[in-house]
């Protein structure tokens, strides 16, 4: 979707006009994961990163906190439990 606005000179001589594009797409993004609107996955989806390190590192630049939470630390938890068993059943 393209979509025209109208931006205060005062306000665009702060920015590289042939970035600007970019910069107002990353600031929304970056809004947008904030509010939890997107996930890190569709922040690298729309923006076109590579892999999630550099999602990371993305939203760690624009000071964006990653979503983290008790649910996420408890399947991490699971993962790490199920891994040491395989390891220790797997153990000669």
């Amino acid at each position: 979707m393209q979509i025209t606005i109208d931006l205060p000179d005062e306000l665009v001589q702060h920015f590289n006009r042939d970035h600007l594009s970019r910069e107002i797409l990353e600031a929304l993004v970056v809004q947008a994961y904030q509010s939890e609107k997107i996930t890190s996955a569709e922040v690298g989806r729309i923006l076109g990163l590579s892999s999630r390190w550099t999602v990371d590192a993305f939203l760690k630049q624009h000071n964006a906190d990653l979503h983290y939470d008790e649910a996420d630390l408890e399947r991490d938890r699971e993962t790490l439990r199920q891994l040491r068993a395989k390891a220790t059943n797997s153990t000669p």
